[in-house]
């Protein structure tokens, strides 16, 4: 039961540090994001439609604070569709404050340490969140 329990903690500990180069990777090589939208039109800038070939995953982003909202991504083999709002039947979705999103984003907050001190929850199959940062490096 131990070794089940190790295994979790590592699958739950790679999925959060996928999150974390998702989150810096859509600000690399840009101004600082100061919003979450702007860290999603970041993402639109990033998409690298080789490596959504064959994935089909829908994404679910809950923010809270003040600039929070909902926000989706749906990759559909080599193509995909981002709105605000819900998506239905959401591969991953990934829980966070506006603020937070936006840190991580920059950088400024590692996402390992922010699901570790439960300021991110996942919640999804690690696989699909890790595809994420192939597809919006």
């Amino acid at each position: 039961m131990k070794a089940k329990n190790v295994v979790v903690c590592l699958t739950r500990l790679a999925m959060v540090a996928a999150v974390s180069l998702i989150a810096a990777s859509a600000a690399s090589n840009e101004p600082e994001n100061s919003t979450p939208q702007q860290v999603f039109d970041g993402m639109r800038q990033s998409f690298q439609a080789a490596k959504a070939k064959g994935v089909h995953a829908r994404y679910q982003w809950d923010l809270s604070g003040p600039n929070g909202g909902e926000w989706w991504i749906d990759v559909n083999d080599g193509t995909y569709k981002m709105g605000k709002g819900k998506i239905d039947n959401p591969s991953v979705t990934f829980i966070t404050s506006d603020k937070d999103w936006v840190a991580m984003s920059n950088g400024q907050l590692k996402g390992t340490w922010a699901y570790m001190t439960g300021r991110l929850k996942v919640h999804g199959p690690q696989l699909v969140a890790r595809k994420l940062d192939e597809i919006f490096p």
